[in-house]
């Protein structure tokens, strides 16, 4: 078992079995070295909890997953990310899980990847993690800030470009979730 500690750098196996042995530590890989994901703030958690909710009342529970601060999004073999809140389809999550025992990581684009923004990990998230998931492809990638209560979103165009949009209030489609609308006011606490 590898002892852990932040800045360290590990190969993917070695953060693979680490990140099956840590119990009490939510841990990323940033380009070839650990970083700790902290303990988040009430606000970023009831946030992201609301958020989840209103998601899982309209997906489909034979078709997706609504996962929150758990599992991981690879982006290569150096980098692993745990996003506040993602959206998995159930037939990618079966095609990939299919040998008991593996860490949940998920190599293929997301519908939907959500980052809240809290005072320990904010510049982190927006400087490098949502900068990850648009080079992985996601689909449509959020930053809800509880505090300012605003969303940015970053929805992926077939050429592989980014469009940015930044609401205040209102509703919001994610594009690749059909059928399903989130009304701000109902995620903010």
């Amino acid at each position: 078992m590898v002892i852990a500690q932040a800045g360290m750098a590990l190969t993917e196996d070695q953060y693979r079995q680490l990140a099956l042995d840590a119990d009490d530590v939510h841990w990323e890989l940033h380009h070839g070295h650990l970083r700790e994901k902290p303990p988040m703030t009430w606000e970023h958690n009831e946030t992201t909890r609301l958020l989840r909710h209103e998601l899982e009342l309209q997906l489909p529970w034979s078709t997706y997953r609504v996962i929150q601060d758990h599992g991981r999004v690879r982006r290569s073999s150096r980098s692993y990310y745990i996003p506040d809140l993602y959206v998995v389809p159930v037939a990618m999550a079966r095609r990939l899980f299919h040998t008991p025992g593996m860490l949940e990581a998920y190599p293929e684009p997301l519908p939907l990847v959500v980052e809240v923004w809290s005072p320990s990990t904010g510049a982190y998230d927006v400087e490098q993690k949502l900068q990850e998931y648009q080079a992985r492809g996601d689909a449509e990638i959020w930053l809800v800030h509880p505090y300012e209560h605003t969303l940015t979103t970053w929805r992926r165009q077939a050429d592989g470009s980014y469009t940015r949009s930044f609401l205040t209030g209102g509703t919001i489609a994610p594009a690749a979730l059909p059928g399903v609308t989130v009304n701000l006011a109902r995620i903010f606490v």
